[in-house]
Order: C-alpha cells, then structure tokens, then sequence
C-alpha cells in the first residue's frame, strides 16, 4: 500500500512540474514585453439622429400596418405581436388567415 502511495505522489509532483507556466510568470527574456507608452485615445464620434434598426424594433407594436418582405416578396399586414428579444415579429399577411413569423429586420413600419 506504501508503495503504491509513494508512486502516486512521483506521478503528481512529475505532473504538476510539466504543467504550462501562464505568461506572466514566464522566464523567457524572447517575449514581447508590454510598453509603457501612453496611446491618446480616439476621438468618439457623436451617435448620429438617423433611425437605427434598434429604434425601429421598439416602434413596433401590436396593431401596426406594415410591409413584410417573405419568401422575396412583399406584401401588406398588420402586427400582432413583437419578440424584440428574439428578433422576431408575427404578422398577419391582409387577406390570409394564418399569423406568420418573420425578423425585425424583414418588417418595415408604414
């Protein structure tokens, strides 16, 4: 029993010396070296007063006329609900009685 203790201790300090250094702690004078210069910042450009996709999901609600783009054509119909979280607006296409399911991105507020 001792001896099978003694080998499995061998083995972990062999392990545990063959484990990868991370690279702070690494020895090696070949490494890049972090410089200490200071880099100005870029200027930050102001947010522009155009309609973003994100503005335009929030427009969205239940009841709204819309135009749909679905299997590459385009046609009208109404809201009838919004998962902004999932990116996904149910529509009922005028003159059809199934709802459908499509992306924001394929809906366009009228």
């Amino acid at each position: 029993m001792t001896k099978k203790l003694i080998v499995m201790l061998a083995l972990s300090f062999a392990l545990s010396a063959c484990e990868s250094e991370t690279p702070e702690s690494n020895s090696n004078g070949n490494t890049a070296k972090p410089t200490t210069a200071t880099q100005t910042p870029a200027p930050v450009s102001a947010p522009s007063q155009e309609a973003t996709p994100a503005a335009v999901k929030t427009e969205l609600k239940a009841g709204d006329k819309v135009k749909v783009t679905v299997n590459g054509t385009s046609a009208q119909a109404t809201v009838v609900s919004v998962d902004e979280k999932a990116g996904k607006v149910t529509i009922r296409v005028d003159g059809e009685k199934q709802d459908k399911t499509v992306a924001i991105a394929d809906v366009l507020k009228q």
